[in-house]
């Protein structure tokens, strides 16, 4: 979609993804088949509701996928600095190259990441500017998914009408109430830790600072100039157009940033 593909060889956020990705197959294939699909033949629920869990499916499996491959920022080794912005740059002191100030120098990835918020190995991958909106996505789509997928669960056994038709020789409705245990076992640990990512994530944004920012406490108030909501946001989706904040497929235009909000790390 327009974007490198960033490839990051790391066996430890492997086993993390590979984690999230069974979690997301578990979800989508159990929920449908023992709620959604015999409901909606026995008439309890409308199509629209299966067309909706899908969709959210989807956009959540393209922000995973996105979120891991973009290119979160690497700077190149020889980076071209725009003349009248040299001041605005630094010297690391790991990699001994040139880059611009809020910029990380990653230790696991092992170079430098344009305003880099944190690695995350549940992506196996940077988050910073080129991939961060993405990773915001993702923090959504899986809440909402989990979500749906709870109170689906909650519905087929305290709200629906009992089922009329069941194959017992299926493997899933013998073993429906181990299999939905452990389906609202694992939602009820995905939505609370998501939860507590998203809203420091929208609570970074909305303050103008990284989370290693935060850690380093090098941000003060008096730092840098306030920026509104709307701005921060729009920087970081590329956009300021709201609705395209919430599409995975698109690609991003970064917006230009003046230089005399730019803070060292």
């Amino acid at each position: 979609m327009g974007l490198r593909i960033h490839f990051v060889v790391d066996p430890h956020g492997w086993c993390c993804m590979g984690l999230i990705v069974f979690v997301w197959l578990y979800n989508i294939v159990i929920i449908p088949k023992i709620v959604l699909f015999p409901h909606y033949e026995e008439g309890h629920i409308p199509g629209i509701l299966i067309i909706i869990f899908y969709g959210i499916a989807i956009f959540c499996l393209v922000a995973l996928v996105r979120a891991s491959i973009t290119d979160p920022g690497r700077l190149p080794e020889n980076p071209k600095i725009p003349h009248g912005e040299r001041e605005f740059w630094e010297l690391c002191n790991k990699c001994n190259l040139m880059r611009p100030k809020r910029s990380h120098h990653c230790s696991r990835c092992g170079h430098c990441v344009r305003r880099m918020d944190h690695h995350c190995p549940w992506i196996n991958n940077c988050v910073g500017e080129d991939n961060h909106w993405l990773f915001l996505q993702l923090c959504f789509y899986t809440e909402l998914l989990t979500c749906y997928a709870l109170m689906f669960s909650f519905c087929h056994y305290y709200y629906f009408l009992p089922l009329k038709k069941r194959n017992l020789d299926l493997f899933v409705v013998r073993h429906e109430l181990a299999i939905m245990r452990l389906a609202a076992f694992m939602g009820i640990t995905m939505l609370a830790g998501i939860t507590g990512l998203f809203y420091t994530q929208l609570i970074g944004i909305i303050t103008d600072t990284t989370s290693i920012e935060k850690m380093s406490n090098c941000c003060e108030d008096i730092s840098r100039p306030r920026k509104p909501w709307q701005q921060t946001f729009s920087e970081v989706f590329g956009t300021r157009w709201k609705i395209l904040w919430f599409i995975p497929f698109r690609q991003r235009q970064p917006l230009r940033v003046p230089y005399h909000f730019a803070n060292h790390v």
